[in-house]
């Protein structure tokens, strides 16, 4: 058995690798919901989930990943500059398919109890979303249909929230989101039945 694993070993890393970067590859038509999930049925089935589990609509969850990492499940904040040449640190620690912060995302798992959870990996990311956005309506008050004042809680933090409206640029992206999140709804509407009845291989 020593013998037959020194001998693929390359062959189980490469392997391996492949099916990592295929499930973490950003999709190939983000705009459209339905594209998305033809591509990540995996993706649609832990989006149901979690829209079962915390009561954030599916269209909500995809409009917030493509606003915050465009479904970069590598995505980091930009490096600030001095001088506007020399690379310094990052503006935040937000990470992943949904940019959490470390500090929010510490929460997250220990509230869930789902302390194995990474940033960097689908299923969490929108459970996180759930849970953030259940908190949010508990907290603030807003509705999880309500995608304007989801996204700028989500953006701005439940303790900043109600200054919101002295941030124009905090507005602007909390108004695309909103935009996405209704062409995401109509999208995923006109496409339900032929998602609900595939069918996923794993290989």
């Amino acid at each position: 058995m020593k013998y037959f694993f020194q001998k693929y070993k390359y062959y189980f890393l490469l392997f391996n690798f492949i099916l990592l970067s295929a499930c973490s590859s950003i999709p190939s038509n983000t705009a459209d919901g339905c594209s998305i999930f033809n591509e990540r049925y995996l993706w649609y089935k832990h989006a149901k989930k979690t829209e079962a589990k915390w009561g954030t609509p599916v269209y909500l969850q995809l409009a917030i990943i493509k606003m915050e990492s465009s479904f970069d499940w590598l995505a980091k904040p930009p490096r600030q500059k001095i001088f506007k040449v020399i690379p310094y640190k990052r503006p935040s620690s937000s990470f992943g398919y949904s940019q959490a912060v470390k500090g929010t995302w510490k929460q997250y798992k220990e509230e869930t109890g789902n302390k194995f959870a990474t940033r960097t990996r689908f299923k969490d990311s929108v459970d996180f979303i759930g849970w953030y956005t259940n908190k949010t309506e508990k907290i603030l008050k807003v509705s999880k249909k309500d995608a304007f004042r989801q996204y700028v809680a989500y953006h701005e933090g439940w303790g900043n929230y109600k200054n919101y409206k002295k941030n124009n640029k905090v507005i602007n992206l909390a108004k695309r989101v909103e935009k996405q999140s209704n062409i995401y709804k109509k999208q995923l509407s006109d496409c339900k039945n032929k998602l609900t009845t595939s069918k996923y291989i794993i290989f």
